[in-house]
């Protein structure tokens, strides 16, 4: 098993990055195809396995946000790859979009935080 704040230092950062990177350039999706979410999903499932194949720990504490997230991801890449069209057209609400992107970013920063803190244990 490994290191929840190796996990949390390589994944906080990815998060916001994508995050951040996404709502900067919110306009890609909107030329965006059902071939390009497919692909896209495809990435974000192996990255969710990849997730929970090295961390998946149920424990008390934050290190159980590393597992949720490495699941979330296993779960919206399906989500990609069996209804590409259902991503293009949630993609169109950008109210709905707006609210899970903050979820996400405060998700990275909290995980960067506690991968990057002196604080804290694993």
């Amino acid at each position: 098993m490994a290191n929840s704040k190796n996990i949390a230092g390589l994944l906080g950062p990815a998060i916001v990055a994508v995050t951040a990177s996404e709502t900067v350039n919110i306009h890609i999706w909107a030329g965006n195809t059902a071939a390009g979410v497919h692909f896209n999903g495809t990435v974000i499932f192996i990255a969710g396995l990849a997730i929970v194949r090295a961390h998946n720990l149920w424990v008390r504490g934050w290190p159980v946000l590393i597992t949720l997230s490495g699941w979330f991801l296993i779960l919206l890449g399906l989500f990609r790859m069996f209804y590409p069209e259902l991503q293009l057209e949630a993609a169109k609400h950008t109210y709905t979009v707006s609210i899970g992107t903050m979820f996400l970013l405060a998700g990275g920063i909290f995980l960067t935080y506690k991968a990057y803190s002196r604080k804290g244990s694993n």
